[in-house]
């Protein structure tokens, strides 16, 4: 699988380097310097403690909405690239509730792959959301990406798709071409497990159109090694965290630990 090239691992941890409230946020702190230190920060912990990735996303700029404003998309932009020169995984980028500004941003930033609902139509907490699968995968096309490797998910946190559709017609639909990089699989929302029963019924339909499978929220340090019997990475944000909010690099390193042994890294 592609997974195995890019990260040099089977089965891969992909870090979230969650973004502080951004400019255009109300929780903006006033000072992009701010903002810049926290992440350089986090991503040194990040990969001192071992990850194989790292995901950005300005999972703080809440409240959520799917129209991100130019303010905030500079100053991500503008974050990615003060740290870009520290950066020593391969890196994705993840403009939340907004597919092709998370393609755009990946294209500018010059990341390897990206993370969203690229496909199908949603309703939650913030709204109706709708995603355009054909659409997003010619924009990497017309951005010179077509290495671009899209992490679709098929069950955002907190949303719930519109058509009720089976789930194999969902991944046969998104798989339809071999534009898919992978499946993520969530929980009902960030830091809360996946169902496992789910999460095993993706993993069996991707599984014979070779497309990877993550699991995109719950990964702890007691779970992740049952997750990756079935699962072909995880993404991994709540269980770095330490009580300030920040990455602690401990907790990084005994998860990594785990992670490593359950591959049977030498």
């Amino acid at each position: 699988m592609w997974t195995k090239e890019m990260f040099g691992t089977e089965k891969p941890i992909i870090a979230l380097l969650h973004l502080d409230p951004l400019p255009g946020d109300p929780g903006f702190c006033g000072s992009l310097d701010t903002v810049i230190a926290h992440a350089a920060s986090d991503l040194n912990a990040l990969q001192d403690g071992g990850v194989d990735g790292v995901l950005i996303a300005n999972e703080f700029s809440f409240p959520m909405s799917d129209v991100t404003r130019t303010e905030t998309l500079m100053a991500m932009t503008c974050v990615i690239g003060a740290i870009r020169k520290d950066i020593r995984v391969p890196f994705g980028t993840n403009v939340v509730l907004n597919p092709a500004e998370t393609i755009r941003m990946a294209a500018a930033t010059g990341a390897s792959f990206g993370r969203s609902a690229f496909s199908g139509a949603f309703t939650g907490t913030y709204g109706v959301h709708v995603a355009d699968w054909g659409e997003n995968v010619r924009l990497k096309y017309a951005l010179g990406r077509p290495d671009l490797q899209l992490l679709c998910k098929v069950n955002p946190e907190g949303d719930v798709r519109l058509a009720d559709m089976p789930i194999k017609a969902v991944i046969d639909g998104i798989s339809l071409g071999g534009h898919v990089g992978a499946f993520c699989v969530s929980g009902p929302g960030a830091g809360q497990e996946a169902s496992w029963d789910f999460l095993k019924q993706v993993c069996e339909l991707a599984a014979p159109k070779h497309v990877p499978v993550f699991c995109n929220t719950g990964c702890r340090q007691d779970t992740i090694e049952r997750i990756l019997t079935i699962a072909d990475g995880g993404c991994v944000g709540t269980a770095f965290k330490g009580a300030d909010g920040r990455v602690d690099i401990n907790k990084v390193k005994s998860f990594m630990e785990v992670v490593k042994k359950s591959r049977g890294d030498r």
